[in-house]
């Protein structure tokens, strides 16, 4: 059987259905971003608050916790959520590949902070939060550019201004005070990934009911 070339028309209509496809499995699965989402509000918020009660910033490793609890975690749901989707489409491949690059360059940068510190005694953690920030939101825009839901642009957008002001604080020589910092850095995962990962949650039981 020959390959027959698809015109303009049915090109159109297989990729709007490969994202249709796509957002169906997004839509019926937001718990891989709801364990993402509260383990960084969860750490953040230990934190913040061992910060607060005792002066003694060697609670910051309890970042650590983040990639240790969340990268094996994060295999196993996805394992499970491929068993359950079945045909695995380009536009899925585009998203597991943007999530994936996001997600090592983060453990990349990790290495060479730590290098930083225990070769050169220099303490560059701040490069952490900068990066962090503005390459999840730039994640969860090029997300909602392959689903189209919406609460992904939002939460992006809000995950982006958080990053850009840490930049400007950081480069300024502003230090960034965990009262405010804090905050505001749950606040973005929150809009990033807790409300999107409810929303789609929601969304996929209000279809079941239809």
């Amino acid at each position: 059987m020959e390959d027959r070339k698809l015109n303009e028309k049915e090109s159109l209509e297989l990729i709007a259905t490969m994202i249709s496809r796509t957002k169906e499995r997004y839509v019926g699965d937001g718990n891989i971003l709801l364990m993402w989402g509260y383990l960084v509000v969860a750490v953040s918020a230990a934190v913040w608050m061992m910060l607060a009660l005792t002066r003694d910033y060697e609670w910051n490793w309890l970042w650590f916790l983040i990639p240790v609890i969340g990268c094996p975690t994060t295999v196993v749901m996805a394992k499970k959520q491929k068993r359950d989707s079945g045909v695995t489409t380009y536009s899925d491949k585009i998203t597991s590949m943007l999530w994936t690059v996001a997600g090592v360059s983060e453990i990349v940068l990790i290495l060479f902070c730590l290098g930083f510190l225990f070769i050169g005694s220099v303490d560059c953690w701040s490069a952490m939060l900068i990066y962090t920030l503005i390459v999840m939101s730039f994640a969860e825009i090029v997300q909602w550019m392959v689903v189209k839901e919406r609460s992904f642009a939002v939460g992006g957008f809000i995950g982006l201004i958080a990053g850009m002001v840490t930049l400007c604080c950081v480069v300024g020589g502003i230090p960034l005070d965990a009262r405010w910092f804090m905050p505001m850095f749950i606040i973005s995962f929150a809009a990033m990934m807790i409300i999107p990962g409810h929303i789609l949650n929601y969304k996929s039981k209000h279809d079941e009911r239809a």
